[in-house]
C-alpha cells in the first residue's frame, strides 16, 4: 500500500480543493484509521451500532491537527466510499470540535466533480439542515458509552474558518517534515522556470 503523507500533498486548499484519504465509510461502526508509523489501515476498536458514522470519514495527507493526528475530513456523498481510497475534494467549512479536551476539528467537505447532484453543494448552508443536525448529534454522543461527556460540537464554521485550520496543519506538519518543504520549493522553482521559458517563446 502506498504511503499516502509521502505519495499526496494536501491539494490546493487556497481554491478551495483538497485531497482526502477515506477511512471509514458511511454506516460503518468500524473505526479504521490511518497507521502512518506502518503505512497501512488498522481497525481501532469496533463501536457500538447505534454510533455508526453519519458520513464517510478520512483525511489529509500531510497535515497534523492539534490532536498529532492527520487533520479528519468528513466526506458528505449520497453512497459510502470505500476504505483506502483518495478523491479530490471541495471543501464546505468546518466543524470545530473538542475531544478529551483536545481540538480535533473535522473539515467538511463533497466531491469536487459530483455529476449525480449537478455539483449544488457549494458552500456549508447548501447541505441539507437535517445532515448537519445528524453530524452534530453523533459527534456530541458517540463515546457516551464509555466516556460521557467528553466531546463537544462547538460550532459548524465556513469555508474562510476551514482553510485557516488546514493552514496551520500543514504548517504543523511541515515543521517537523522539512523534506516536504524543500521539495515543494524545488517543484516551485521548476514550475516558475518552465513559465518563464514558455513566456519567453
Amino acid at each position: 500500500m502506498a504511503d499516502f503523507n509521502k505519495v499526496l500533498t494536501p491539494g490546493d486548499y487556497k481554491k478551495g480543493e483538497l485531497n482526502v484519504v477515506i477511512e471509514i465509510p458511511t454506516g460503518s461502526n468500524h473505526k479504521i484509521e490511518w497507521d502512518r508509523e506502518r503505512a497501512c489501515f488498522m481497525l481501532d476498536r469496533v463501536e457500538p451500532m447505534a454510533f455508526a458514522k453519519p458520513c464517510n470519514y478520512g483525511f489529509i495527507p500531510q497535515t497534523l491537527d492539534e490532536d498529532g493526528d492527520e487533520l479528519d475530513v468528513l466526506m458528505i456523498t449520497d453512497q459510502p466510499l470505500t476504505t483506502g481510497i483518495w478523491m479530490k475534494a471541495k471543501i464546505l467549512g468546518v466543524m470545530k470540535f473538542v475531544d478529551g479536551g483536545e481540538v480535533d476539528d473535522k473539515i467538511i467537505c463533497v466531491p469536487a466533480d459530483d455529476r449525480n447532484n449537478g455539483d449544488m453543494y457549494n458552500k456549508l448552508s447548501d447541505l441539507p439542515k437535517r445532515t448537519l443536525e445528524q453530524i452534530e448529534f453523533h459527534f456530541n454522543h458517540y463515546k457516551d458509552l464509555k466516556k460521557p461527556g467528553t466531546t463537544e460540537v462547538k460550532a459548524f464554521e465556513d469555508e474562510k474558518v476551514a482553510k485557516k485550520v488546514i493552514e496551520a496543519a500543514i504548517k504543523r506538519y511541515e515543521a517537523l517534515h522539512p523534506e516536504v518543504v524543500i521539495k515543494k520549493g524545488v517543484e516551485e522553482t521548476v514550475e516558475a522556470v518552465k513559465k518563464a521559458v514558455k513566456d519567453l517563446g
